[in-house]
């Protein structure tokens, strides 16, 4: 096995055949790393987004974020609710594209779709950045290598991603599950001593006080802080957008591994509120002086700073960082089923060697790390923006699933349920919007706008090359005829001489052209007759014409390209094949140590060229060993 091949292998795995692809298939144990880890991580961040708000309130802000917190569970519940029935309805895999398009229409279809692709992309930008920055605010030092630590967690993403969804599910285990029990931990501990202490715990280790109240309570804080904690309900979607991974029961796996995803992250939530407000933990400034995140605060007020603390904010920091693979697993599905519909290039339905989508995370790759150069791995601003798209795609979703239950003549409960929920969502993605307007919701906004003139382009081109291309008639046995064959040749050699013997093969009408760039007799012209022209004469073979073409100005190509136009306007219907003959060596070096004119004039054709114009390649392979 050659060392490029061997070094492929051990970096993203052995290509797998079409037939092991239920080899590749997931049950619950793994899926909840890979489709949950953006929604359990979330913990880490939703809650600290809506204290953060709640800082000029004080102590009575800290008491605020259990209401918060237990209206974003409820609206989670809901959430939860509809993508059961979302799973139920669409084993095939039904996110908010799929379902708002056969439901809705295109125009809801796109809507969903975009605001899907930049909430994974703003996903895989901000997960890694939180990731990076956690590690950064333990680690000062770091500090100036912000955005190459970023960078590498993105390749590190991507290696493991491209080995499969089986593998991702493997290594991404140990990490989520760590995250999840010691978080567990620290909120069972916790509520313990809260219990003890009848509701008023003691911290085991000093934790900084809230500060004073700086301003009154009023329900437009209120609405912000709900509108930045609703960040904790991204990446929900992703397991009804990936049901296919599931191994069978796909249905009932999918399921399982949605309602424990969303189980655990009620509990977290949930757990960090009450917990918050039993020790009066309140956010600090990010950025500011002295800052701590509230996890690590509420870690050390029930735990302590021992060997526990560093595992638990360690396990934080890693599935921080991880959290973008959400984006990963679900991004080049969405993709491919948009290309089905030709709605996005076709190339993103093209399975690669491990069973992927592999240009849907190439593309999500690219732009992820354009987003962190742009921003020097520092996103922080992006967190609160991201779950528009997000909750624009559940409302979409709901309100599609309605239709269906309508249209099926399903019981009316189910059809309140996502009635309901698209009612709730949609009031939800309204406040998000209206509050986060200023700080860059408009952004995201023209970004959606954007996606869907880019993809009804996409479609517009589909539609004009199947309009032209299509066909529904018998071939005309009128219009098959020899092709008139132009055959440029510099010097005779070998390999024009492959060329010429092609040419000879198939057609009797062939054109030798020779450009002439200076005063000299030519040699090439001398040589035809003795060379070419009398031994194929002697033996009946048809004679090619030499056609010599004078270049003042020393131009080689543009005399070819030229002559190629001139004769395919002179022809009523018969086809013009170019052949271009071509050396083709063996190592990539010796490649510099030729010119490369037949590969510019293949471009130059291609580009100038029409229908009725073939290029053929005539390759000439150098041996190695000579």
């Amino acid at each position: 096995m050659p060392l490029p091949t061997r070094i492929l292998n051990l970096l993203f795995g052995r290509p797998l055949a079409t037939s092991e692809e239920r080899a590749e298939h997931i049950g619950p144990m793994a899926g909840i790393p890979v489709f949950g880890l953006d929604a359990l991580s979330s913990a880490a961040y939703g809650p600290e987004a809506a204290l953060t708000l709640l800082i000029p309130l004080g102590l009575l802000g800290v008491r605020y974020i259990v209401p918060v917190s237990l209206a974003i569970i409820a609206l989670l519940g809901i959430v939860y609710l509809s993508y059961r029935q979302t799973i139920e309805a669409y084993p095939q895999g039904g996110g908010s594209y799929t379902v708002a398009t056969e439901n809705l229409g295109q125009g809801p279809g796109l809507l969903a779709a975009a605001a899907l692709m930049i909430d994974y992309i703003l996903t895989a930008a901000v997960g890694i950045s939180a990731g990076v920055g956690a590690l950064i605010s333990a680690v000062p030092s770091l500090q100036p290598h912000t955005l190459e630590l970023c960078l590498g967690v993105l390749v590190l993403l991507t290696l493991v991603n491209m080995r499969g969804v089986h593998d991702t599910g493997v290594v991404f285990m140990i990490p989520t599950y760590i995250f999840a029990g010691t978080l567990l931990i620290v909120i069972a501990a916790g509520a313990w001593r809260t219990v003890q202490a009848a509701g008023h715990p003691t911290p085991v280790v000093p934790i900084p006080l809230a500060p004073a109240a700086a301003a009154a309570v009023s329900w437009w804080l209120l609405l912000k802080a709900f509108s930045s904690g609703c960040t904790a309900m991204t990446g929900v979607e992703a397991v009804s957008n990936g049901v296919m991974a599931f191994r069978e029961p796909t249905r009932k796996n999918a399921k399982a591994t949605l309602t424990i995803i969303i189980v655990l992250l009620a509990i977290l939530l949930a757990g960090i509120a009450l917990l918050c407000r039993a020790y009066g933990i309140a956010a600090t400034a990010p950025g500011g002086q002295g800052y701590e995140s509230v996890l690590s605060m509420l870690t050390r007020a029930a735990m302590g700073n021992g060997w526990f603390y560093y595992v638990t904010i360690g396990s934080v920091l890693v599935v921080l960082a991880l959290s973008a693979n959400t984006a990963f697993a679900d991004f080049p599905r969405l993709t491919r089923a948009i290309a089905l519909n030709n709605y996005m290039p076709h190339v993103f339905m093209i399975r690669g060697r491990r069973l992927l989508y592999s240009w849907g995370i190439y593309v999500l790759v690219a732009l992820t790390g354009l987003l962190l150069i742009i921003f020097g791995g520092v996103t922080d601003r992006l967190i609160p923006l991201y779950a528009i798209g997000a909750f624009t795609a559940f409302t979409l979703s709901q309100a599609g699933m309605v239709m269906h239950w309508k249209r099926q003549g399903e019981a009316p409960v189910r059809m309140f349920v996502n009635g309901f929920g698209a009612l709730v969502t949609g009031i939800t993605t309204l406040v998000v919007f209206v509050t986060k307007f200023i700080e860059g919701a408009w952004i995201t906004a023209l970004l959606v706008a954007g996606m869907i003139l880019f993809m009804r382009a996409v479609k517009l081109h589909y539609v004009r090359v199947g309009r032209e291309i299509d066909l529904n008639r018998p071939i005309i046995p009128a219009e098959v005829a020899e092709p008139i064959v132009v055959l440029p040749i510099d010097r005779w050699s070998r390999i024009s001489e492959k060329a010429l013997s092609f040419a000879l093969s198939m057609s009797n009408d062939i054109r030798c052209v020779h450009v002439v760039t200076g005063e000299a007799p030519d040699p090439f012209c001398d040589q035809w007759e003795n060379l070419i022209a009398a031994p194929l004469r002697s033996a009946s073979k048809c004679v090619p014409r030499l056609v010599s073409l004078k270049s003042p100005f020393r131009y080689v190509l543009q005399p070819v390209v030229d002559y190629v136009l001139e004769v395919e306007r002179e022809t009523g219907y018969r086809k013009v094949c170019v052949l271009v003959p071509e050396l083709v060596v063996r190592r990539w070096w010796e490649g510099m140590l030729h010119n490369r004119r037949s590969d510019l004039l293949k471009v130059i054709l291609l580009m100038r060229g029409n229908r009725r114009i073939i290029v053929i390649n005539i390759p000439w392979y150098l041996e190695g060993s000579e």
